[in-house]
């Protein structure tokens, strides 16, 4: 006879293991520094990419045309009433910043190989600063916005350009509108792929398969007994007449 398992007097049972939940704790540790660290290369893009709105605010006053004004002994005016300068600083702002999205977020790409939320808010989020960077930055470098300074320090009757602004405040938007779609266009191009998974096999397959093997490559092993009695018959002489 075997003695009962039951634990000794004031002791207590094992308590069943539950070795699923040692995996989920160990999950929400490695967790926390992968998400850390993502954030962290995420604000420091964000900053990078900010920066560079001061070259956009250089381009931007270098390239953008300025309006040209006229004044007399008391108002300032237009010099062409009908000029297409306004329209024409907007749309180089939005084309510099097209450019500055797509440029950032190439080489950012370049550099980390991998998408991300963290990385796309970053872009996002530092595309948009660079732009309203860069436009404060141009209207800083351009012509002063104390327009009847301007007039009465040249002269009446000398034509100056006047102080370059942002019509559409729409345009800020450009930048990252543009580092967006090109983060998603670089992942999925150029982006890390998933592995395939394997195909299922099913235990019943091969065994299956053997058997039909079996049956097609020798047909006549099932049945030992059928051949030899054919030939037994056959091979039996009828006895002779007296």
């Amino acid at each position: 006879m075997t003695a009962p398992l039951t634990p000794p007097d004031n002791q207590p049972p094992d308590e069943p293991q539950h070795p699923e939940a040692a995996p989920a704790a160990d999950h929400g540790g490695l967790g926390g520094p992968e998400l850390a660290r993502e954030l962290r290369e995420g604000a420091l893009i964000a900053l990078v990419v900010a920066v560079t709105g001061v070259l956009l605010g250089l381009l931007w006053n270098w390239l953008a045309p300025h309006i040209p004004l006229i004044a007399d002994t008391r108002n300032v005016y237009l010099k062409n009433t009908e000029g297409e300068e306004a329209i024409g600083a907007d749309g180089t702002f939005v084309l510099l910043s097209l450019g500055f999205g797509v440029l950032t977020t190439a080489a950012v790409f370049l550099f980390r190989r991998r998408g991300g939320i963290p990385l796309v808010v970053a872009l996002v989020v530092g595309g948009l600063l660079g732009a309203v960077l860069g436009w404060v930055t141009g209207m800083w470098l351009g012509p002063t916005p104390d327009v009847a300074a301007h007039a009465k320090q040249v002269g009446p009757g000398v034509a100056f350009g006047g102080p370059l602004r942002l019509q559409a405040k729409g345009a800020l938007l450009a930048w990252p509108i543009a580092a967006m779609l090109t983060q998603l266009a670089l992942t999925g191009l150029f982006g890390p792929r998933d592995p395939e998974p394997a195909a299922p096999h099913w235990p019943g397959e091969q065994h299956g398969d053997d058997q039909g093997e079996d049956h097609e490559g020798h047909p006549g092993e099932g049945h030992p007994g059928e051949g030899h009695h054919g030939d037994d018959h056959h091979g039996q002489q009828p006895p002779a007449a007296g």
